[in-house]
């Protein structure tokens, strides 16, 4: 059995098939890279999941992050760059967190 880790991570690679759901886990290195050069990324480890599974932890997720912005009195922005690159539509990403009544 694998070791149980606990990292930070700043990147996630994600694939799906019919079978199950892989999340892939890296994290920058803290070595600055040198100008116009990506820094080099450490793999931190692999998820493995059901489609059933991922669907309900996609579901719960949402719901912690609504809860805790409504408790705080904050909402959590995303830079429109990173919204662009990921190919995120505005409108789809205020539906996803659309408050309903």
């Amino acid at each position: 059995m694998a070791e149980p880790f606990d990292e930070y991570v700043d990147q996630f690679i994600m694939g799906a098939s019919p079978y199950g759901v892989i999340m892939n886990f890296r994290k920058t290195s803290s070595t600055p890279a040198s100008p116009g050069t990506t820094p080099p990324v450490k793999e931190v480890g692999s998820l493995r999941m059901s489609m059933e599974h991922f669907k309900v932890m996609a579901f719960l997720m949402r719901r912690q992050i609504m809860e805790m912005e409504q408790n705080l009195g904050i909402e959590i922005s995303i830079p429109v760059q990173l919204m662009n690159a990921l190919h995120i539509a505005p409108e789809d990403w205020q539906k996803l967190w659309r408050r309903e009544p």
